[in-house]
């Protein structure tokens, strides 16, 4: 019985991350498309961090960034 071969599709993505890929190679080392940077930025403006939330000081900080 021969085995299925995957098929290559493209994730849904959002539109800042168009053409975001990441491989993970026979070492186990990942590389990836876009520059660390650029996805720590979109993390930090797209997704709550789920430790962070309940602390008080928080809103003052994200209003000193902002400036």
């Amino acid at each position: 019985m021969a085995k299925k071969k995957k098929k290559e599709e493209t994730p849904k993505v959002n539109p800042e991350l168009d053409g975001f890929k990441m491989n993970i190679d026979s070492f186990g080392e990942i590389s990836s498309s876009f520059p660390i940077d650029k996805i720590n930025e979109f993390l930090n403006k797209n997704v709550e961090d789920k430790k962070l939330k309940d602390r008080d000081d928080l809103d003052e900080i994200k209003k000193d960034k902002k400036k």
